[in-house]
């Protein structure tokens, strides 16, 4: 008999031998089953509520709390379950599973449940996060943690979005905490001015830019991050002298990592109107090209429309340029014949 074995003890006194006979229809042991797991989820809901408070002042976590209570209430629907099948006469000592069934379960149902169950236990244990914590996944997706389990995470993206991520690959991913412990976020700025600029205005204007923002740390005590310490207002440096013009970059500190695309949307709009008011000296750079034809260049042709239909043609050949007319087109320019073009 290879699945399942139910033996029953005969000297010990079972359910269905102090109820009535009218009660013992066809299923009954089922209804008894199902009423106490009932009775038990419910003691559970009791015991979860009973027990909330003090293993929240016990944990300051919320995420080990959550998963203690979740333990309890897990525990007691187990125990019910247990109580239960002892109640209708079957013990769970003499269910038997034969050993092909029993491993065929494990490896394939069971090993994935308790991989993730593991590499949940050392989330809660190492803390790389907490529910409430904006992360930034590997692949740039960024959100809040909602839960987190023994199984999963949960994390609301950025795009109003759900994303459940199993402990087993997080574990195994780059994860940044933009609000642990600390809230305050540094970023940075690169502006590109021209060698003409008075380059301390321009700094002075990068700097002003940052410290008008509401959502940008105006100044006080340096930050410091391990053993280094930081300026806490804004700071404007030379970054390098690049083919363009004078990089400049600002450093500052947002207040809150959760809207840092609009803090460096509201520093660039300050930085354009105090350009506009006091800028005379600034200019910012942009990429110039110049075309330069030596005699390893070739020979060029070109024609200058003249409004009355005639027009100038020069001859890159011979140095010199004479006067077109005739079949002008639109814009006054005429297509040199190939007698023209060859003189």
């Amino acid at each position: 008999m290879d699945p399942l074995v139910v033996l029953q003890a005969a000297d010990e006194p079972t359910l269905a031998d102090v109820l009535p006979g009218w009660m013992q229809f066809p299923g009954w042991r089922l209804v008894v089953v199902v009423a106490i797991l009932v009775i038990g989820a419910y003691a559970s809901k009791y015991l979860v509520r009973l027990l909330g408070r003090p293993i929240a002042r016990r944990f300051e976590r919320q995420s080990v709390a959550q998963t203690a209570l979740k333990g309890a209430r897990v525990v007691t629907i187990l125990l019910a379950g247990a109580f239960a099948l002892n109640v209708v006469g079957i013990e769970l000592g003499n269910i038997v599973l034969s050993v092909t069934v029993l491993s065929a379960v494990i490896g394939i149902v069971l090993a994935p449940i308790i991989g993730s169950a593991i590499n949940g236990l050392f989330i809660l244990a190492d803390q790389p996060y907490e529910i409430g914590d904006m992360i930034e996944l590997d692949d740039g997706r960024r959100g809040f943690v909602d839960d987190i389990t023994l199984r999963y995470t949960k994390m609301f993206t950025l795009d109003n979005t759900f994303l459940v991520i199993p402990n087993s690959t997080i574990r195994d991913r780059d994860v940044v905490n933009f609000s642990a412990e600390d809230e305050r976020t540094r970023l940075s700025l690169d502006v590109l001015v021209t060698y003409e600029s008075d380059i301390d205005e321009a700094r002075r204007l990068l700097e002003q830019a940052g410290s008008q923002c509401d959502m940008v740390i105006e100044g006080g005590p340096d930050i410091r991050i391990g053993s280094a310490r930081y300026p806490a207002k804004p700071t404007a440096y030379i970054d390098q002298y690049a083919d363009h013009g004078i990089n400049l970059q600002l450093r500052y500190w947002a207040k809150k990592p959760y809207k840092l695309g609009t803090v460096r949307s509201r520093v660039l709009t300050n930085l354009g109107e105090l350009l506009a008011e006091n800028g005379q000296n600034v200019e910012m750079a942009y990429p110039h090209q110049h075309l330069v034809f030596d005699e390893t260049s070739g020979v060029a042709q070109a024609q200058v429309a003249l409004g009355n239909g005639t027009g100038r043609e020069w001859d890159g050949e011979t140095g010199s340029g004479r006067d077109v007319d005739g079949d002008a087109d639109a814009d006054g320019r005429r297509p040199l014949s190939r007698q023209d073009r060859e003189g």
